[in-house]
């Protein structure tokens, strides 16, 4: 009779620490990766919030004419407002609608308005730069109206 040793098949205890470092140190990557992405995913959103907001602003702004119509700018507000100058560093901490009620939300973003006279060849012509900023994130839109 003959005997015939039989060879047992499987993994040693080294290959399987082996084999845990490799994995725990592809996952730390991983997982870092992941980390990062989910950390600024949110970033997308609060720059369109941003330019919605300039937006908002900056039409609200040039839809009034660039003269002033009753010549003082004397005692009014926001909602009172009939020119584009009228806008010229108006104090804003925080988006407001035009009668100086916050918007739900968007505590978080300042905005600043400014308003300068451009030197067209007779035309009085304004420009309107209006700075959205949340978190040292700036967006600025500029919009121009001419008086004609």
């Amino acid at each position: 009779m003959q005997i015939e040793s039989q060879r047992q098949q499987g993994t040693t205890l080294i290959e399987l620490i082996i084999a845990m470092i490799i994995i725990s140190v592809a996952l730390s990557g991983i997982l870092s990766v992941v980390n990062i992405t989910t950390r600024h995913s949110a970033d997308p959103v609060v720059q369109l919030q941003a330019v919605a907001i300039a937006e908002s602003y900056l039409e609200e702004i040039l839809l009034l004419p660039v003269l002033d119509p009753d010549g003082s700018n004397v005692g009014e507000s926001r909602s009172t407002f009939d020119n584009i100058a009228d806008y010229h560093n108006l104090p804003l901490e925080a988006p407001t609608d035009q009668y100086g009620n916050s918007i739900s939300g968007l505590a978080n973003y300042e905005i600043e308005i400014t308003v300068g006279d451009i030197a067209l060849s007779g035309t009085n012509m304004k420009e309107v730069v209006v700075n959205v900023s949340r978190n040292n994130n700036t967006i600025t839109l500029k919009g121009y109206r001419a008086n004609y």
